[in-house]
């Protein structure tokens, strides 16, 4: 039998004498954007069409770019490639290319037109888990300021397509008003910055990206490579609770806040540790206890409560349980937290940061808001744009993905999130079935600027990849999988953008692999 001084890892041992030196988290330099803060006097009396048009004002330029690349000059059975300027402008018969909004007409999608006509606005609205129908019902339209028309064509199968999306699409019309589409084009991957772009700090050296094509899952390789070695934690759906099902992953997530302090583990796995240098919560932190009130709490509900809460009617237990996590967690390291679909937020999109209210034992590590830097305890919208150690990063607490999913018949989250990439839109099915604010003036949801870095939280399962653009564009994809379900959180290397996930179990500790 060893000794156990001699037991690696072991924690029972003798004291050596020699000086021990206390570790450092590295630190790394943060800027959140702030590309999807609301103004405080915000307006719900506009129309939501505005939106549309204004997508389409802003993506169209970049789609019509690609098709004349693609198909000027292209002749297809002695007959040349026309453009159309508008939907209405197709001519029968003619070989044409047009340009507009994807529209999908679907009988399981939400028609609040329909409900209203029907008398279903008494109850409250039923939520599909799937607005695909496999039966060949659903329809898929291009429409632009002019008109619509319907696309058919065994190409649509081979692509993702969502409500609002914007597309170019080459074809014919048949005898039956529908555009027989043989080739179809995307806007692709925006412009993508150098690393530290944003903050360009002196002497960091040259800022202009070169991202390596091969491989779709090789390390980024960049010219400015003058880091300090952090990672940034990537966690979402801790599901704090009040009831037997937060109660279920309750040891998971103290073991999670000892991983994260590197309590109880050996001196080599804490020196690991502290290059973690920021945790992002990436949506959906508390999950809360809805409570239906019976026939007795309704004729108990007769006087109105005037001072605090209606403790029948709203749990404070998870809010306070996250507020404990990160009181715990942020005299070491500073956090990022983005609401989500469960979260103490307003529903619609982009999400605004939880207020600082609700964590009276963290709201010390926040700045307030007469400054626009970031406090150690950072409450953003969802989604998030920001830099991180020169990476372009941006994030969402998993709404988008999760209603583009409902359109398809497809599982595959990472297609999804590359799709909203190439679209340049990462939250194209805003506002049809996804709520959102009836912008007016710009829409948030385009992306203008390609990210480095692209994640998105709540998702069934973890996976990664890297994609790329034809102007070397390179963007590292993370689904990021729900915490309460799964037990894993994601690292990624933050000069690098290499990926690891660590799976934390009750009874076996945590453990980091692939």
């Amino acid at each position: 039998m060893s000794p156990l001084d001699e037991v690696e890892g072991n924690l029972l041992r003798k004291p050596t004498g020699e000086m021990e030196h206390g570790l450092e988290r590295v630190a790394l330099d943060y800027r959140p954007l702030h590309s999807f803060a609301l103004n405080k006097e915000k307006s719900y009396q506009q129309q939501f069409a505005d939106m549309y048009f204004l997508r389409l004002t802003k993506i169209k330029p970049a789609v019509e770019q690609k098709a004349l690349a693609a198909w000027d000059g292209v002749v297809i059975g002695n007959e040349p490639v026309r453009k159309a300027d508008r939907v209405l402008d197709i001519r029968q018969g003619e070989l044409c290319w047009v340009s507009g909004t994807v529209y999908m007409e679907m009988a399981l999608k939400p028609n609040i037109l329909e409900d209203v006509s029907k008398d279903r606005w008494i109850s409250a609205p039923v939520s599909n888990n799937k607005y695909y129908a496999d039966d060949g019902t659903d329809a898929v339209t291009l429409e632009d300021e002019s008109g619509r028309i319907r696309l058919v064509g065994d190409i649509l199968s081979d692509v993702v397509l969502v409500t609002g999306c914007i597309v170019a699409v080459m074809g014919t019309e048949n005898v039956n008003g529908e555009l027989e589409v043989v080739d179809l084009k995307f806007a692709d991957l925006p412009p993508q910055p150098g690393r530290w772009a944003v903050s360009n700090p002196v002497g960091q050296g040259d800022t202009t990206s070169t991202g390596m094509a091969g491989d779709g899952d090789q390390a980024m390789t960049y010219t400015q490579a003058n880091g300090r070695g952090g990672k940034i934690a990537i966690v979402s759906g801790l599901g704090f609770s009040g009831d037997d099902h937060g109660a279920s992953h309750s040891t998971e997530l103290d073991l999670l806040l000892e991983y994260l302090l590197g309590e109880a583990l050996s001196p080599a796995a804490q020196r690991k540790l502290s290059h973690i240098s920021r945790l992002i919560i990436a949506g959906n932190s508390v999950s809360p206890e809805y409570r239906r009130p019976t026939g007795d709490d309704q004729t108990e509900k007769t006087d109105q409560k005037k001072y605090g809460y209606d403790s029948s009617s709203y749990n404070a237990l998870p809010s306070r349980l996250l507020d404990d996590f990160l009181s715990a967690l942020l005299p070491a390291m500073p956090v990022t937290v983005m609401p989500g679909a469960r979260d103490p937020a307003n529903a619609s999109y982009p999400q605004q940061p939880i207020h600082p209210a609700m964590f009276p034992l963290s709201r010390a590590f926040t700045t307030g808001y007469s400054t626009s830097e970031p406090g150690w305890l950072d409450t953003v919208t969802n989604p998030w744009e920001g830099e991180i150690e020169g990476w372009r990063v941006l994030g969402t607490g998993g709404q988008n993905i999760d209603d583009i999913f409902k359109y398809l018949s497809s599982d595959d989250r990472l297609g999804m999130m590359e799709a909203t990439c190439r679209w340049q839109c990462c939250a194209p099915t805003a506002p049809d079935t996804l709520w959102s604010y009836p912008f007016q003036d710009d829409d948030p949801f385009v992306i203008h600027t390609c990210p480095h870095l692209y994640f998105v939280g709540c998702q069934p399962k973890f996976g990664t990849k890297l994609i790329h653009g034809e102007n070397g564009q390179t963007v590292r994809l993370i689904a990021v999988p729900s915490f309460s379900s799964t037990g894993e959180i994601v690292l990624v290397d933050a000069e690098t953008l290499d990926v690891s996930k660590v799976t934390i179990k009750a009874g076996r500790g945590a453990h980091v692999g692939m």
